[in-house]
């Protein structure tokens, strides 16, 4: 008589993971049209009430949810701490990257530098955890890289924004990968190490007479203030959905974001896609069937095995 309860909670669970995957990456998706609201505002300045307003709120919520000894036993371990240390350095650099390209209407950069993330990582478990790649794996990435190749060559210059958006993030997620800490106290820890940083910045700007705090521009002042919890918002979500989803289903869902971010672009912003975006467009979509068809049987067949086993 459990089986049927036990089916029934299962499918609860997985309709929970994907409700806050959804959530995680729609955030995640419309996060330029967030940003459009404070493009009057520099790139940096941005960043560094992103950081600022992300340790309140963060800290906020970690207090509130009793998981206040999780931050404590971070500062407790000098190894963690250093990663850490790492992982807010690569994290702050997309960051920055991410507000300036919105700033400056390069939203179809973003799109591709995201969806190029995934290839990007690839390539860095293979040659930072010797990971092996599949056949169909090593095409995919070549032709991700002939795709910005050719985008240098006919566009006459590298795609930068890409480029650093897709290679910080993956060096993000290689240096969270290989730390061990959850998500939300994680990024805490961050934020706090940069926290110095940027409300530096803040006091050094109003010290060369820049109004670093928006206070002439409320509903500015606001959503820099909001920055905080868009942040940490789809984060949290995303811990939820990882926690119920699988991986296969989890990777499929992160082409949602990007997805977003293009289809603004284009028909929101009116930014112009010509001949040569279009192209790396397709061949990174291309590029990117052929690594989640390849990721999707190796899954099937890894569970094969493993009932074969049983």
């Amino acid at each position: 008589m459990s089986e049927p309860v036990t089916r029934t909670e299962a499918e609860n669970e997985l309709r929970r993971g994907l409700l806050f995957g959804l959530a995680a990456y729609g955030m995640w998706g419309f996060f330029p049209a967030y940003y459009k609201l404070t493009d009057t505002v520099s790139a940096d300045l941005v960043v560094a009430h992103r950081i600022a307003w992300s340790v309140l709120f963060v800290g906020g919520f970690l207090y509130l949810r009793g998981r206040w000894q999780e931050v404590l036993d971070v500062f407790a371990d000098p190894a963690v701490l250093k990663k850490l240390a790492m992982s807010a350095s690569f994290i702050s650099v997309n960051w920055l990257v991410f507000v300036w390209a919105i700033a400056n209407e390069q939203v179809l950069d973003v799109s591709l530098g995201y969806f190029i993330n995934p290839l990007v990582s690839i390539l860095v478990g293979l040659i930072v955890l010797r990971e092996r790649m599949t056949k169909w794996q090593y095409i995919a990435v070549a032709m991700a890289g002939f795709a910005v190749v050719l985008q240098a060559v006919l566009a006459g210059g590298l795609p930068w924004v890409s480029l650093v958006l897709a290679f910080s993030f993956a060096g993000y997620g290689y240096v969270r990968k290989v730390t061990p800490v959850k998500a939300t106290p994680g990024l805490f820890v961050e934020t706090v190490l940069l926290f110095p940083i940027a409300i530096g910045y803040l006091l050094l700007s109003l010290s060369w007479g820049v109004d670093a705090l928006i206070l002439d521009d409320i509903p500015v002042l606001i959503a820099l203030a909001g920055t905080g919890i868009v942040t940490a918002l789809p984060l949290i979500c995303f811990s939820s959905a990882a926690r119920r989803l699988p991986l296969f289903m989890l990777g499929l869902m992160q082409y949602i974001a990007p997805s977003i971010h293009f289809l603004m672009a284009v028909y929101v912003w009116g930014e112009p896609l010509d001949q040569v975006k279009l192209l790396g467009f397709v061949m990174i979509w291309i590029a990117l069937t052929v690594f989640t068809f390849d990721s999707w049987r190796n899954a099937r067949n890894a569970r094969k095995a493993q009932q074969a086993t049983v």
